[in-house]
Parts: C-alpha cells; structure tokens; sequence
C-alpha cells in the first residue's frame, strides 16, 4: 500500500486550486503582472500594521477568547451600524481565522454528511471543495450569461432544492462573475429558503465594492428576527489584509456555543495581537477603504474598455467585486489558455475552469491593482486577442 493508498478518500478528494496551479506555474517570473488572485498590490497600510506591532510588543500573545476578544467584537457591531444601518449586538459577532474558515465552520455548523447544499456558479471554488470535505454534496446552479451580463434564474434553483438540501451559499456581490443580487433577488431567495426550511449562509465579503454607488444589497436589508441566515465575512479585501487570516461570522447567538467549540477544535482563536490590528482596520481605516473602492472602479473602467474595444472579448463592467470576467474568441479550454497567456503576455490570468459549471469559457481578472499595471495588462492581453 502507497503512502496516498492509506490516507483517508475524504482528504484524496480535495481537489487541486486551478487558480493556484497557474500561480505556481509563473510567480517567480520577472516584469509579471498578477491578476490571477483576488487581492490588490498595496500591503496592509501602517496604521493597522502598527496596531498590530504594538499589541504584540506589548505581550499580547496568550491564549484568547475563542468567539474574539470583546472589544472587536464590539468594533464590528459598530461597523455594521455604520455601513449597514442595522443594530446588531456584540454577541452576533464571531472572529475566525479568514474569511476561509469561516466558510468551513458554518458548513460543520449547518449540514450533516449526505446534506446538500446549492450554491451559484460559476463561483469561487472553495466553497464547493470546503463543502465536500465536511461531506456535504455541493449542488451548482449556473447562472445565465446573457449578452455579456450574468443573472439568476430563480425557478432553476428551487428546482435543485430536494429533501436533502439544506442550506443555499449566496456570494454577491459574487467572485468571479461580478454578479450582483437585486434587494428583490435577496428576498425571493429568502422567501424561498423559508417555504423549504433552509439556511442561507451569505458571503457578502465584497458588498462594499459595488459600482452603482453604495454599498451591495444585503441579506440583512431583508431578513427578520428568526431568520436562518448566517453571514461570512474577511478583513482581506477591504483593508489589504489577505495575508492577515482573520475573519468572522455573523450569526444568531443562539449558535454562540457551537461556533466556540468549532474554533476551538481547529484554531482555537485568531491571534489576539492580529486582533487588534483588525479593531483598527474597522475603526480607522474607512478613507483606505474608499481609496480602493475608488481605485477598483475606475480600473474596472480601463481594464474592461480596453479588451471590450477588440471586439473579440464578450462581456460588460461587473456590478460588484474585483474581477472582470472575460470570454475571449476562440478559447475553449480557459486552463490551456491561462497557461499560454502568461506564457506569450506575461500577464496572469485565473482560467475560468477553475470556477466550476459555466465558467469553462472564461478567464478571470482582478483589477484591484496600481492603474499603471492595468493600462499595461489591458494592452498586453489585447494584442494576445489581436494576434490569436
């Protein structure tokens, strides 16, 4: 028996990121332009960093609340008054280690093994795979792409819902499409997890970057007391802390104890000093917010006028998020091409494979970087779409 022979099916079956295998593929390469993650190019400004140093400097570094420490708990039912217009007590609050494992607690929290649980696609992948490690059966409802724009097809996914399903994963505004729920959207999808009993676990981690101005609807505009919806959140987009892992969950605090023991039994507990730095991010970092949201947008515009100017690129600017997500003339196997793009162009680029059902034909771009990459890397790629 093989090493691989004797490890549990379960673990075997975690699939490979096609994201990250395209990363390993280039990241060292000299004059690269990486948009192939989601995360932009500034590093966490000083301010949170600081806050962070200090907190460590200070002897910060024991053993910690597992659901957070009070007072970023307390920090994030303020920033949820201000930027949700919603009052939510410190106890709805739970601090994880990324926006990643928060999305694998409320799996643990909410399905058994043989449960179901439907999710849009194309989405971010992790959900899917996360979902199956814990036994789940993840259920892809593709959206509609139509004339370049994505939408969602509600009848198509209460047709997916059986007596196994118990929960809907809604990412919106969403990672890669850039898909964005209408409040209307948000409560026929509520609506309908109440007439079938089901959990909506809601990842609103991009609600911020949302082009029409404002923020994206939310769940919570819609939602009333009892409500089964938990969200799942992260302080890497918003603040440029991808690097950091800290996260959290929004949830009712009726599942305070579970939540606990969740995080006690894979973390237990982010660390306190990285906490701190978080209180700060929430409490004094809304200017560095807005610049990125400000830089976002007006990459957005560049990046997808260019490669819409070709005429060989079918899409238009997403709604929400950081990505554009491209279908180029003549690709039809979106991993090939990923590897052939950085290859010719030295641009790096996410295939659409990575993504799940629907996403095959597509290449993902985030543009969440310094204008002058993206001036650069519209004009690389299209002359790649030029000579194809």
């Amino acid at each position: 028996m093989t090493i691989a022979e004797s490890l549990s099916p379960r673990s075997l079956r975690a699939p490979e990121s096609g994201i990250v295998e395209v990363v390993n593929y280039a990241r060292e390469r000299k004059g690269l332009i990486p948009l192939w993650v989601g995360e932009g190019d500034l590093p966490t400004p000083e301010f949170i960093a600081r806050a962070a140093s200090d907190a460590l400097m200070r002897g910060e570094t024991f053993y910690t609340w597992q659901r957070g420490i009070p007072e970023l708990r307390a920090a994030l039912s303020r920033y949820y008054a201000r930027r949700f217009g919603i009052s939510l007590p410190a106890e709805h609050f739970y601090v994880v280690g990324s926006g990643m494992q928060a999305i694998k607690l409320a799996i643990e929290a909410l399905v058994s093994p043989g449960d179901d649980m439907v999710y849009l696609t194309p989405a971010w992948p992790n959900f899917a795979a996360a979902a199956e490690l814990s036994g789940a059966n993840p259920i892809a409802v593709p959206l509609d792409f139509v004339n370049g724009r994505w939408q969602i097809d509600l009848a198509r996914v209460e047709a997916a819902i059986t007596p196994k399903t118990r929960a809907l994963f809604i990412n919106t505004p969403s990672n890669p499409t850039g898909w964005t729920a209408t409040r209307e959207d948000l409560s026929d999808l509520l609506a309908m997890a109440r007439r079938h009993g089901l959990w909506i676990m809601a990842d609103e981690i991009y609600a911020l970057y949302h082009y029409a101005g404002g923020r994206a609807p939310s769940f919570l505009d819609v939602m009333e007391e009892g409500d089964r919806v938990i969200f799942v959140n992260s302080f890497s987009k918003n603040w440029s802390m991808t690097g950091w892992r800290v996260g959290w969950i929004v949830a009712p605090p009726e599942m305070g104890q579970v939540i606990e023991n969740l995080v006690q039994y894979s973390t237990s507990g982010v660390p306190q000093f990285l906490q701190q730095g978080a209180i700060t991010a929430l409490d004094e970092g809304d200017a560095f917010v807005q610049a990125n949201i400000d830089k976002a947008a007006k990459n957005r515009d560049v990046f997808c006028d260019a490669l819409i100017a070709t005429n060989r690129v079918e899409t238009l600017k997403p709604d929400g998020a950081l990505y554009a997500f491209l279908k180029i003339d003549g690709v039809t196997d979106s991993r090939l091409a990923a590897l052939d793009i950085v290859d010719r162009t030295n641009v790096g680029l996410a295939p659409g494979t990575a993504f799940g059902p629907g996403g095959e034909l597509f290449m993902r771009a985030c543009f969440l970087r310094d204008p002058k990459d993206i001036l650069e890397a519209a004009d690389r790629l299209a002359r790649y779409i030029a000579a194809r």
